[in-house]
């Protein structure tokens, strides 16, 4: 039974908050706890009620720390999974992109988690904050890191189809199809759905071809006599006349050359009465000196002129100028990184960030996720 059964049939009484800041909750596929939900809502009001909310998310980053246990992804997910609840809005200031972005590049690394569908459910949930979710599964996919599960590839195609990229989301699930994704049932019947949804989409694949100047026709189609007809002559129409205009752009250009004007007078004038000779006629160039009278100046030799200068003392035993400070900014200044051996101090940063500096660098993730990873670990 989920949460809001629940709610409703232990007919239990609550606040009015979720009737007011309904339009500010995030919706959430496994539910939400109404109690917690109208708690959190009353933050908004409350300063004091959201005080003890950022109190109570830093010890459940201090409890990652400090974990001891078998399986060190589970206390991640418990964080995330509070934050989720107390924090309808999921906004920058929740602090939820962070803790995202540092469970995952936590296990990145670890043969252990790469196959596990709850670390690529938090890889999932990270792409969906992201302005271009390409780069994450890229990564997932030069790392083999959820391959194995069918969620990978139906989330995969369903963001390239998003951005109208119909062939690759299509070979996308074709591959996980080929590889026997599991479980394979649900990933069959993303794809059916997918080529239903493509076969009603007959402009999909325009942009691939769109090196062809022919119309495209969606597959499947079946065209009544009379339109074949129509596309037919269409088709023949648009092909004459892009032979037409290849034959235009390869005749050479042709030069008018009217032998009745006179070009310096700017009249027609008779052959008879055209003179055959003259200093004014365009037929005669003149004279050497009449051309080169602009070059009257005589050459001289130039070593000989020197340019005047103003003497400039000498100071003896010059001091050293103070050195000039580069200004570097503060998300571009490279800072040194300590590794631990279970890689556990990333979640350091986020209880010594404030509201202020959590929005900044929530920011920064949103436009690339994968800025505090090791080069070596990039897609390439």
């Amino acid at each position: 039974m989920d949460p809001e059964t629940e709610f409703l049939s232990s007919k239990r009484q609550t606040g009015n908050e979720w009737e007011l800041f309904k339009e500010n909750v995030r919706p959430l596929k496994r539910g939400r706890n109404v109690d917690l939900l109208n708690h959190a809502l009353k933050a908004h009001t409350n300063d004091q009620l959201k005080k003890s909310l950022i109190e109570n998310r830093r010890r459940l980053i201090e409890a990652i720390d400090e974990y001891q246990g078998d399986d060190p992804l589970q206390p991640w997910l418990d964080c995330i999974k509070w934050v989720q609840e107390a924090f309808p809005p999921g906004g920058d200031f929740s602090g939820l992109v962070l803790i995202y972005e540092q469970c995952v590049r936590a296990f990145w690394h670890s043969d252990r988690y790469k196959d596990d569908l709850r670390y690529l459910k938090v890889w999932l949930e990270y792409a969906e904050h992201c302005s271009d979710a390409e780069v994450i599964y890229s990564f997932l996919d030069a790392n083999d890191i959820g391959k194995t599960h069918s969620a990978y590839y139906i989330a995969y195609a369903l963001h390239m189809e998003s951005k109208s990229k119909m062939k690759a989301a299509n070979d996308i699930l074709n591959l996980g199809i080929s590889s026997n994704a599991q479980p394979i049932e649900k990933l069959r019947d993303a794809y059916k759905k997918f080529l239903a949804r493509s076969m009603r989409r007959p402009n999909a694949t325009e942009e691939e071809l769109k090196e062809d100047d022919l119309p495209v026709r969606s597959f499947g189609t079946v065209l009544a006599r009379g339109e074949s007809q129509r596309q037919a002559i269409k088709t023949f129409e648009l092909g004459r006349n892009k032979l037409k205009q290849d034959q235009v752009h390869r005749t050479p250009l042709s030069i008018y050359n009217d032998t009745n004007m006179d070009v310096m007078r700017g009249h027609h004038v008779e052959k008879s009465k055209m003179p055959s000779t003259g200093s004014n006629s365009w037929h005669t160039l003149g004279g050497r000196a009449e051309r080169n009278k602009e070059n009257n100046a005589m050459p001289a030799k130039w070593t000989s002129h020197k340019i005047p200068q103003r003497p400039v003392p000498r100071i003896v035993g010059a001091v050293a100028s103070a050195q000039i400070e580069v200004f570097v900014d503060e998300e571009c200044e490279e800072k040194p990184k300590v590794h631990d051996e279970k890689d556990r101090t990333s979640s350091l940063q986020l209880r010594e960030l404030d509201s202020r500096n959590i929005k900044k660098e929530t920011e920064l993730l949103r436009e690339n996720p994968l800025r505090n990873f090791p080069s070596n670990s990039l897609p390439r």
